[in-house]
C-alpha cells in the first residue's frame, strides 16, 4: 500500500469527506451534561413556574444564564440543530418529556437558581433512565432477598 497525501489523492480518485452521523438523543443529553459539569458550582437560573404557563407560553420560556443557555452556547449542539435556549426548542431537540423538563428546569422544583452540577446529574438521569430503574430494582430485590434471611436468622 502506498501512502499519499490527501490533496494528491484527489488527482486519482473522487475523494469526499464522510458526513458525520447525527448525534443520538443520549449523546445530545450527555454532551449537555458534560458542558454543565465543566463548572459544577456555577449558579444557573431556573425557568419561572413552568406549570402555571399556557402551552403557548411554555414553548417560548427562557431565562438568561439558564441550563438551556449553557446548551445553546455550545457550537456542537447548535450545529446538531438546537435552535435557541427556549424551552420548546430544548424539549424538541433533547426529546424530553414536559415532566422531565419541569423537574430539571422549573423554579418550583429547584428554586430560582441551581448549581450546574445538580442539573447535570438530572440531565444524565434523563439520558439514562434505565439506570434509575436498575437502582430501584436492586432495592426492591434486596428487600425480597433480605426478608426471608432475616426471618430465618431472627425468626
Amino acid at each position: 500500500m502506498e501512502y499519499r497525501e490527501f490533496d494528491k489523492l484527489r488527482d486519482v480518485a473522487d475523494v469526499r469527506v464522510a458526513a458525520r452521523p447525527a448525534m443520538t438523543r443520549r449523546e445530545r443529553l450527555e454532551r449537555w451534561a458534560s458542558l454543565l459539569e465543566q463548572d459544577p458550582t456555577r449558579r444557573l437560573r431556573s425557568l419561572g413556574e413552568i406549570e402555571t404557563k399556557t402551552p403557548a407560553e411554555r414553548v417560548q420560556m427562557r431565562s438568561p444564564d439558564s441550563p438551556l443557555t449553557v446548551a445553546f452556547e455550545d457550537p456542537v449542539l447548535r450545529a446538531e440543530g438546537l435552535a435557541s435556549d427556549r424551552l420548546g426548542d430544548a424539549i424538541e431537540f433533547f426529546e424530553m418529556s414536559e415532566d422531565d423538563a419541569h423537574r430539571l428546569l422549573c423554579s418550583c422544583m429547584n428554586g430560582w437558581t441551581m448549581s450546574a452540577g445538580k442539573v447535570a446529574r438530572g440531565v444524565r438521569g434523563v439520558a439514562n433512565p434505565d439506570t434509575r430503574l436498575q437502582s430501584v430494582a436492586w432495592v426492591v430485590a434486596g428487600g425480597f432477598i433480605a426478608t426471608p434471611v432475616l426471618m430465618y436468622l431472627f425468626g
